[in-house]
């Protein structure tokens, strides 16, 4: 039986930066034997993040999160899946709000604060975290790190990709006032160049995913 993989774009942009790392992986997935769901958080129906209901916290609903709204056909196809691609570009030094409400609905839903049994998900999956930022390669480190950790322990194993330095949008001379931060030459440069690696890359990702 084929294993279901489950690919979550946490950007507005469809076929941009995130976008385009998400599909490499899930290509490279399915490429391995996979069938793969996609999820575009910004198409969803109506959702939040994590209202404190504490709901997920009784034993009979352990492990599962008892909201139900946008999140809820992403979040129940994420458990029973066999590993999660999930994306985001970093928005002013944090991941998007539609990735952080998947994010903490994702998590706390496992968390038990219960000292020897701090974590409730007796079915790890794999982890392939993408992020994409205009900054320079690892300016946020720290930041990939953190939900790397957080992604492993309660989730599963979690690799991670990092697109930095990214070409934002096609044309720079067409803004209304000169973006004089950023050299849009060498920015088209990189994208035409190390930008094609690092899709070969998050296909390869996609691959070991399933393995």
């Amino acid at each position: 039986m084929a294993k279901k993989i489950v690919a979550v774009n946490a950007g507005p942009r469809r076929g941009w930066n995130t976008d385009t790392l998400i599909e490499e992986a899930a290509a490279g997935a399915r490429e391995a034997g996979a069938e793969v769901v996609k999820f575009d958080l910004f198409k969803l129906e109506k959702y939040t993040g994590c209202i404190s209901c504490f709901g997920c916290k009784k034993n009979k609903f352990a492990g599962h999160c008892i909201v139900r709204d946008g999140l809820t056909p992403v979040l129940d196809a994420i458990r029973e899946s066999d590993g999660l691609i999930i994306g985001s570009p970093n928005y002013l030094g944090e991941t998007t709000a539609s990735f952080r409400a998947l994010y903490e609905r994702l998590i706390f839903q496992y968390l038990t604060y219960n000292t020897e049994r701090p974590c409730c998900n007796e079915r790890p999956i794999p982890v392939l975290f993408i992020m994409t930022s205009n900054a320079q390669e690892g300016f946020f480190a720290h930041l990939v790190q953190g939900y790397q950790q957080t992604f492993s322990r309660f989730v599963g194993p979690t690799k991670t990709l990092v697109a930095g330095n990214t070409l934002q949008i096609k044309d720079y001379s067409k803004t209304d006032w000169q973006w004089t931060l950023f050299d849009p030459e060498a920015k088209q440069e990189r994208h035409e160049k190390v930008f094609p690696l690092e899709r070969k890359k998050a296909f390869e990702m996609g691959v070991d995913l399933v393995k």
